[in-house]
């Protein structure tokens, strides 16, 4: 049964903590330790070794992602619920790159959680459905714009979504700075972005998740 699974719970707000805490143990989970920070999630968990850990995304020392990606370093068999308050593409894409167990959110009823938790136990995933239509609605369709771009363009955009300029490019790559113009602008065609003085910038640092994979 799932609820003999042993779970680790992060949250840095303490009355979100104990909430889900109490939810939790008064269905009959068994919720082991809990944790604050990221810091002392990660220490619990590599610890612990606990089946299942819920973890808030934006916490202090170091984030729920960071933790998450630190135990995949470490092989560990914990697998990973992310309970959020974020529905923004570049969070959702973050998660699916981990390769995380579930994805909720906050707002959603209790039962989301133990349906999660159901599913992980018998060897699946769980997404909320927001999860699935923005994957499929907001970020599906950028990946497919990238895909369009050339090895060289894709060096380039990546190096945009790192706070490059044109300038910048033209000196780490030693090409002149009218060739990166021109590779913006065939980027921008590609993306079917309009033209503008920023336009390309501010796409990159909105899908800098996407981009920074390839």
């Amino acid at each position: 049964m799932a609820k003999n699974l042993n779970i680790i719970v992060a949250d840095d707000h303490p009355m979100l903590l104990k909430g889900l805490i109490e939810e939790l143990t008064t269905n009959g989970y068994k919720v082991i330790d809990s944790a604050g920070n990221g810091a002392i999630a990660l220490e619990l968990i590599t610890k612990l070794n606990p089946d299942i850990a819920i973890l808030d995304i934006e916490m202090p020392l170091l984030t729920g992602f960071e933790v998450i990606k630190k135990c995949e370093d470490k092989n560990l068999k914990t697998k990973f619920i992310v309970l959020t308050s974020h529905k923004e593409s570049r969070f959702i894409y973050k998660a699916k790159s981990l390769n995380i167990s579930g994805y909720l959110l906050k707002d959603e009823p209790f039962i989301e959680i133990q349906k999660c938790i159901e599913t992980i136990h018998n060897g699946g995933q769980y997404f909320s459905s927001v999860f699935n239509a923005i994957f499929e609605t907001e970020i599906s369709p950028e990946l497919e714009k990238i895909k369009r771009l050339s090895p060289s363009e894709r060096t380039i955009i990546r190096l945009i979504a790192q706070g490059k300029t044109s300038n910048d490019i033209s000196e780490l790559l030693l090409i002149s700075p009218r060739t990166v113009q021109k590779h913006r602008a065939n980027i921008l065609n590609k993306l079917n972005i309009e033209s503008s003085t920023d336009a390309l910038s501010v796409w990159a640092n909105d899908n800098k998740e996407l981009i920074l994979t390839l």
